[in-house]
C-alpha cells in the first residue's frame, strides 16, 4: 500500500500536493458596506431626537386699483423678509426664542403660481413648534400692515399653525433603508475604483529520471 506525501515525511517537499490557499471573495466591500450603512441608519432612527414640524399660512391681497398680478410679487418679497433680523426680534416674544435660535427653527415658503406665504417652526416640542410658525407668521402680517397704504396690498393671516401629531424625523425603517442604499452605493464605488490583483501562474517543476528521481516517486507524483 502506497503512502500519500502527507503521510509520510520521508518523502521530499517538493513531491508534496500543494494545497490552494483560501482566496477571499472580491466582491466583500459592498455586503460589508451595506451592513455597515443598515446599522448607522438603525441607530440614527433610534438614538436620534424626534423633531416636528408646524405651518402657519398667510395670503397677500391686492387692493381695488392694484393690479392683482403685483401680489405674486409682494408675496415674494414678504417671504424673504419672514426670516429677518427685524421680523425674528418681533416674534421672539410670543415664540419664547432669543433670535439666533429661532433664525434656525424657522423657514418660509413662497409659491410662483400663488400669493400665499408658508412660514415653518421647527422643534422637538410640537407645541413650541406651532408656537414659532404662529409668532412669525403674526410678525410678518403686523409689519405689511405699516405699509399697506403705501403699496396697496395687504397680508392677512390665511391659516394658524396646529401642533403635528408625527414627527418629521425619518423612522428606524426608513432610517435603515436609506443607511442600507447609501453603504450599498458606496462598497459598489469602491468595487469601482479599488485596482485588481494581477494573476499569478505557479507552475511546479517535477524532476524528470535523469535528476535521480526513482520510478515509484514519479509515480506518487503522477
Amino acid at each position: 500500500m502506497t503512502e500519500s506525501p502527507e503521510q509520510n515525511p520521508a518523502v521530499p517537499g517538493r513531491f508534496r500536493r500543494l494545497r490552494p490557499a483560501s482566496v477571499r471573495p472580491t466582491w466583500w466591500p459592498l455586503p460589508a458596506c451595506v451592513l455597515v450603512g443598515a446599522a448607522c441608519g438603525f441607530s440614527y432612527g433610534m438614538l436620534a431626537t424626534p423633531e416636528y414640524a408646524a405651518t402657519s399660512y398667510a395670503m397677500v391681497t391686492a387692493g381695488k386699483d392694484i393690479d392683482p398680478a403685483a401680489a405674486l410679487g409682494y408675496a415674494q418679497s414678504y417671504g424673504r423678509l419672514a426670516t429677518s433680523d427685524a421680523t425674528l426680534t418681533y416674534a421672539r416674544g410670543a415664540a419664547g426664542e432669543p433670535v439666533r435660535e429661532l433664525r434656525t427653527h424657522v423657514r418660509s415658503e413662497t409659491s410662483p403660481d400663488s400669493p400665499m406665504i408658508a412660514v415653518t417652526g421647527t422643534s422637538a416640542d410640537r407645541d413650541r413648534a406651532a408656537d414659532i410658525a404662529n409668532a412669525v407668521a403674526e410678525a410678518v402680517v403686523v409689519s405689511s400692515g405699516h405699509v399697506s397704504k403705501e403699496t396697496g396690498v395687504k397680508l392677512i393671516k390665511f391659516s394658524h399653525a396646529v401642533p403635528p401629531v408625527d414627527p418629521v424625523s425619518p423612522s428606524t425603517p426608513l432610517g435603515t433603508a436609506v443607511g442600507a442604499s447609501a453603504g450599498g452605493l458606496l462598497g459598489g464605488l469602491i468595487l469601482l475604483v479599488r485596482p485588481r490583483p494581477a494573476r499569478r501562474d505557479v507552475t511546479a517543476q517535477v524532476p524528470g529520471p535523469s535528476q535521480g528521481g526513482s520510478a515509484d516517486d514519479r509515480e506518487l507524483v503522477r
